[in-house]
């Protein structure tokens, strides 16, 4: 008996139809909103979408296409109060048999679109990779700001090593 092309989000790449588009749509439930949100720390994440398509490509890769759509609540930066964002993300991949893993301690990072094609192409871990890369990093609530250091009175102009003297006269008494 045959396995399911698809199973928990993982399409097998050798039951995928060559010769067509295979469409895709995940929205996690509530549940799964709230594993994610907790892995990321969010504060919550009310929606979450990723729907596009796994279509084959030349020389027997294969290309994921898709849009990622999220509302997100993160603490703010500066007062920790919740900031609600909306995202809209374009998503592109390609998965080449050619494409390889780098090994060793110095090497060259790859094209960020071309994956290595392995058994399965999994769209969770794509859906939950694009959220991570689209979440601001310093996000901050209307009016918050950090507080600035005191400008410097004019004309007066620091000098480091001012003290540095009477240090030393002091130090071999």
């Amino acid at each position: 008996m045959t396995q399911p092309a698809r199973s928990h989000n993982r399409y097998r790449v050798a039951q995928l139809n060559p010769r067509q588009p295979t469409q895709f749509e995940l929205a996690p439930d509530s549940e799964a909103r709230a594993a994610i949100a907790a892995e990321l720390g969010l504060n919550s994440l009310p929606a979450l979408r990723f729907k596009g398509e796994i279509r084959p490509a030349q020389s027997d890769a294969w290309e994921v296409t898709g849009r990622l759509t999220a509302k997100v609540v993160q603490p703010c930066v500066v007062t920790l109060a919740p900031v609600k964002t909306a995202l809209n993300e374009e998503l592109h991949r390609l998965f080449s048999p050619h494409a390889t893993t780098p090994e060793g301690e110095e090497v060259e990072m790859r094209d960020d679109e071309v994956e290595p094609l392995g058994q399965f192409i999994d769209i969770e871990a794509m859906m939950i990779e694009a959220l991570t890369l689209a979440l601001p990093l310093y996000p901050r609530a209307d009016g918050a700001n950090l507080d600035e250091p005191d400008p410097e009175p004019e004309g007066e102009t620091r000098k480091p090593f001012a003290g540095l003297a009477d240090l030393l006269k002091n130090r071999d008494k």
